[in-house]
């Protein structure tokens, strides 16, 4: 028995550890060349299980792209999302849906300053949990079309009170017409609140309100409770309406 173990462990010895790298140089010429190398360890290699498998590669290929791989690993790290992270960038979606919603309750609509707004708690940033040290944080703005993907939570913040609380206030979350609704939205934030009207228009307009709204005085006074409506309204809809491309039935519609 121990000589049947002797003669076993010195037919194998060829697979000591130290040989390795010998074998393996002797393999790849074989995977090269078959006929490169002697017969013996020819017929070893030929008896290697091939069925079910694909053709062996080179190993000193494969070591190689992994060194490179190694020396190289900045090109291939994935962005591995923090946890907080995710939360906050969840706050800050959250906090332009506020401004959609609620953002015209703080509007300036008062020139004399008679009017006190309410306090409106989901339109301050530390109500989603966000701190001073997040304002000078980047995030994406998701849909808010600013004309950016991502900006820093500060210019955000400054773009949201100019876009909603403006001069002009806008209501129209409440709109079924998803469609209609993100049209109004796009023409709001795309400018950030502010109507891009002429010198000559604004004139034009305050010279009609101010007729109007003599004519609605004179009316009131000469049919006090009557029900009436400001005089001009849909003049001023159906040329908004008609510059804007609406068609005479839409207009109408209106």
């Amino acid at each position: 028995m121990q000589n049947g173990a002797m003669k076993a462990w010195l037919d194998s010895s060829y697979l000591a550890g130290a040989n390795q790298s010998y074998i393996e140089q002797l393999y790849e010429d074989f995977l090269t060349d078959p006929s490169s190398v002697e017969d013996s360890w020819r017929s070893i290699f030929q008896q290697l299980p091939t069925a079910g498998v694909k053709p062996d590669q080179l190993h000193s290929q494969t070591r190689d792209y992994f060194r490179r791989l190694a020396k190289d690993s900045a090109r291939y790290n994935t962005t591995i999302n923090d946890p907080e992270t995710d939360a906050k960038q969840v706050k800050v979606l959250q906090l332009i849906n506020a401004f959609r919603f609620r953002g015209h309750q703080h509007a300036n609509l008062d020139p004399l300053d008679l009017w006190k707004q309410e306090r409106v708690p989901d339109l301050d940033p530390a109500y989603h949990n966000l701190t001073e040290a997040d304002f000078q944080e980047t995030f994406n703005v998701g849909s808010f079309a600013i004309g950016k993907e991502t900006m820093k939570l500060s210019d955000l913040y400054a773009a949201l009170k100019q876009t909603y609380c403006g001069s002009i206030g806008a209501e129209y979350m409440h709109i079924t017409n998803t469609e209609e609704k993100r049209w109004i939205q796009q023409r709001i934030e795309s400018v950030a609140g502010r109507a891009s009207f002429t010198t000559d228009e604004k004139r034009r307009f305050l010279s009609e309100l101010t007729a109007a709204e003599g004519l609605e005085r004179y009316l009131g006074a000469k049919f006090p409770g009557a029900q009436t409506f400001l005089a001009g309204r849909w003049r001023r809809v159906g040329a908004d309406a008609e510059r804007n491309g609406a068609s005479r039935g839409q207009k109408r519609h209106a």
